[in-house]
């Protein structure tokens, strides 16, 4: 009986020392999400404007206005950047993330995975593990991107896809990534970045009317690029608050979780404790009879 006390007593001090990592990770994950959710907060509603704004303006004018970059083409090549976290121990974070980038390259780009004309762009270790583990064509230059995450790091990657699409290594390029809602909740999501999608308008809408200041074209040669930097940086600063809520309410279930198993840890020692005291003095009665008799 005393074997069974020491495993108990072994499996309740491992419990407990678990349970002080995971405390550790969600006070760790709890201070890195403040300042990730301050980030994409104040990040969002500039983005989200420019970008319908460029939209808007893409949309309204009668001419192909920006170029190349807002013309739809027969899509043969695609890139998708897919951006997941560095590390793990954030519950199905980065499974969702993978698993949705499969799921669109098989739903809407079958043909072109058939004929190896799909390119994944990591942003994050572990989307990059995955799948290049899965037999998906990767690329590695941005995987580290959350080592020294910066905007300048992040427009890099938005220059090299635009000269990619300009230079027709690619038709299309997504955006695979988490939408930050709060800590408990994401929403993953696939996001067009080139071509620059277009808003259409419903029957009877007004027409939005611009007036440009300088000319329209040297204006938008401008602006698009900005914006594209900015729509790309915006993603990544979504993913990296939701990654850090993601492992926050991870490991606070971990640590929910320890403090049930240790329940049960507890009462089994009491039982196997009880059950050895029962026994021994069981043996001293038995003993004390026989030298009576």
């Amino acid at each position: 009986m005393s074997g069974a006390l020491k495993e108990v007593r072994n499996r309740i001090k491992s419990v407990q020392s678990t349970q002080q990592i995971t405390k550790a990770m969600k006070m760790v994950s709890a201070a890195k999400l403040r300042r990730a959710q301050d980030a994409i907060q104040q990040m969002r509603p500039y983005a989200r404007k420019m970008q319908d704004m460029l939209s808007n303006i893409v949309s309204n004018t009668e001419v192909e206005a920006g170029g190349e970059l807002t013309v739809a083409r027969p899509v043969e090549k695609v890139l998708m950047i897919v951006i997941t976290s560095d590390r793990g121990l954030c519950g199905g974070y980065n499974a969702n993330i993978n698993k949705l980038a499969i799921q669109t390259i098989k739903e809407q780009y079958s043909e072109q995975w058939k004929k190896k004309n799909v390119t994944v762009w990591n942003m994050g270790k572990k989307g990059f593990e995955s799948l290049t583990k899965l037999g998906y064509k990767t690329d590695d230059t941005y995987k580290d991107i959350f080592h020294h995450l910066s905007f300048e790091n992040v427009q890099a990657c938005a220059k090299a896809a635009v000269q990619a699409y300009l230079n027709r290594e690619f038709d299309v390029v997504e955006i695979v990534y988490s939408q930050f809602k709060n800590a408990a909740t994401q929403r993953f999501m696939v996001e067009r970045f080139l071509p620059i999608p277009k808003i259409e308008k419903q029957p009877g809408q007004a027409k939005s009317d611009f007036i440009f200041e300088p000319d329209k074209e040297q204006l938008l040669a401008e602006m698009m690029p900005k914006i594209l930097n900015t729509q790309l940086f915006k993603a990544v600063l979504d993913a990296h608050a939701s990654e850090h809520g993601a492992r926050m309410t991870a490991m606070d279930k971990a640590t929910e979780n320890a403090n049930e198993l240790l329940k049960t840890l507890k009462i089994s020692y009491n039982r196997a404790r009880q059950a050895a005291i029962t026994t021994e003095l069981t043996e001293i009665v038995s003993g004390a009879a026989a030298l009576q008799g």
